[in-house]
Parts: structure tokens; C-alpha cells; sequence
């Protein structure tokens, strides 16, 4: 009796998003780089209200304790535990805020150049001709220099600044979303719903935003977590050259310049610890991506 009892329970219905969840946990690498993101995060978001102190509080600062080692302790009794730059700024209040900065920077700029990419992607192959010709070419041209150095440019031009080093970073990275989207939306611009959408009169706009692009999505997600670490490590490299933010602003690349200049004389904590916390911050994310990627795309699994 109790084997067609057991035959006519329904059956547990797996949904998308648990079936991808399933499937990310099985690298426990991808699991730690998300657990450990997921801990930057939180850092990032309430930086204001578990750091030690504001280190960009003129007021707070105190001179004399400048260049303290790790664990000492100040006039007032506070323990610096990662030392004190050479302004006085405890390192580890400093790296709290400068993880907010960079990963505001990376994001945004990410999200902003996801979207030019996507749309100059999706136009050029929907409407494919002289259209897609000159996209391309723009693609081909912008991809054919070097990262850094046409941002070096835009920010030679443009100056210092959170929303100008944003502006940059989307001019140098749309150019990957918008090759990647367009070899993805040939592919489904052929399929039969969309033709079948084309036979019902729907408007170009609508095929193209509600039809082509929520099955071009996955790539794009893939693509937006490595282009994020790579907007991540662009702005520190930037911001420690001393183009990117201007010192006002906290930033992992600037606490790393900032103790440039005392690491031959031993006091390695003022660059060692930010370029730990920016070093695993990338490192996270990368987990992260490479494994959204081999979920999203089995064929890519490794």
C-alpha cells in the first residue's frame, strides 16, 4: 500500500533559480569568493558605523600619532590594530572607506557601461548594415588600444573626480559589452520568435528589448562581474598614479600611494594591508563570475 501512496505525491518542483543555486554551490571556491563578498559588502554599505573613526576627519587626526605600527595605541586609548598612515589615519577605519569608494566605482561605472554596451549591441545586430558596420568599426578601433591608456587620456582630459573617473571607466568598457551582446543577439535573431514577432507587426523596439535581449542576459551577467573587478583594479591603478580620485576622496588605490613612499624605510602597513583588501576583493569577485559562468553556460565548464 504505501509504494502507490508514495507514487501519488506530487513531485518537488525545482525551480530556475534553485537549479543555478544548486549548481553554483558545488565549487566551494565559488562559495568562499561569495561568502567573502558578500562580507566586503556589508563593510562597504555601513563603513560610517563600524569604523574605528571617520579618517577623513581633519578633526580627528592627530599628527603625532602618525605611522604607528600595528596594535598600538593612541593618546586616547584607541588601539589602532593596522597601524596609522602618515597622516595619522587609522588604516584599518581607512580601508572600510576605501572599499566603499572603489566598489561604488566599479559598480556603477559597470552598470552605466553594461547598458551603452548592450544597446549599441542589440542595434547592430538587429539592424545589421551600415549600422552594425560602423558600430563595429568603433568596437574594433576602441578595443584595438590599451585600457589604461586611453583612460589616462580621458583623465588627463577631463580631471580628477568620483563621476569624471566613472565617465571614464564606461567610455573604456562598453565596447566589451557591445561585442559580446551582438555575437549573442546574431545568434537569436534568427530564431523563430523572433520571426514570428516580425510577422505580427511588433514595433523594432519591442522586439529588440522584450524579446532579443532577456535570452542575451546571461553572458551579460558573466561579463559584468570580471568587468567590475577589472573597473576595481583600473580606478586603484589610476587613483595611485594620482589621476583618478583626488586625495579628499578614500580609495584603496590611494591608501596604497600614500605608503609608496615609507616602504624602504619599513613601514610596510600603510600599502600592505589596502593592497590586501583590494587584492581580495578582485580576487572574490573573479570567483565568483568564473563560476556564474560555468552555470550559466555548461558548455564552457571546465
Amino acid at each position: 500500500m504505501s509504494a502507490p501512496i508514495a507514487a501519488d505525491l506530487p513531485a518537488k518542483v525545482e525551480t530556475p533559480f534553485r537549479r543555478l543555486a544548486s549548481e553554483f554551490v558545488e565549487d566551494p571556491l565559488a562559495v568562499i569568493g561569495a561568502v567573502v563578498l558578500a562580507i566586503i559588502l556589508l563593510v562597504a554599505i555601513f563603513a560610517p558605523l563600524i569604523s574605528p573613526q571617520n579618517p577623513y576627519d581633519l578633526s580627528k587626526l592627530d599628527i603625532l600619532e602618525s605611522r604607528l605600527p600595528p596594535g598600538a595605541k593612541s593618546m586616547d586609548g584607541m588601539t589602532f590594530w593596522l597601524g596609522t598612515d602618515g597622516q595619522g589615519r587609522d588604516m584599518l577605519s581607512g580601508i572600510f572607506y576605501g572599499l566603499r569608494t572603489s566598489l561604488a566605482v566599479g559598480v556603477f561605472s559597470g552598470i552605466c557601461a553594461m547598458a551603452v554596451g548592450m544597446a549599441a549591441g542589440l542595434v547592430a545586430a538587429y539592424l545589421g548594415g551600415r549600422t552594425e558596420t560602423l558600430i563595429m568599426r568603433l568596437v574594433d578601433l576602441q578595443l584595438s588600444f590599451p585600457t589604461i591608456l586611453i583612460a589616462l587620456i580621458l583623465l588627463a582630459v577631463l580631471g580628477q573626480g568620483v563621476g569624471k573617473i566613472i565617465l571614464a571607466l564606461v567610455i573604456v568598457q562598453w565596447a566589451y559589452y557591445a561585442r559580446t551582446i551582438r555575437g549573442t543577439a546574431l545568434v537569436e535573431r534568427r530564431r523563430e520568435y523572433v520571426e514570428a514577432a516580425v510577422c505580427l507587426g511588433l514595433s523594432q523596439p519591442r522586439i529588440i528589448f522584450n524579446h532579443i535581449l532577456p535570452n542575451c542576459m546571461p553572458p551579460m551577467i558573466v561579463i559584468g562581474t570580471v568587468q567590475v573587478a577589472s573597473a576595481i583594479a583600473l580606478e586603484a591603478t589610476l587613483s595611485f598614479l594620482g589621476i583618478g580620485l583626488p586625495i579628499t576622496e578614500p580609495s584603496l588605490g590611494l591608501l596604497i600611494a600614500n605608503g609608496f613612499e615609507y616602504l624602504l624605510s619599513g613601514r610596510y602597513w600603510i600599502s600592505f594591508f589596502p593592497g590586501i583588501a583590494l587584492l581580495v576583493t578582485i580576487v572574490s569577485i573573479n570567483l565568483v563570475g568564473d563560476q556564474l559562468r560555468d552555470v550559466l553556460n555548461p558548455r564552457l565548464k571546465r
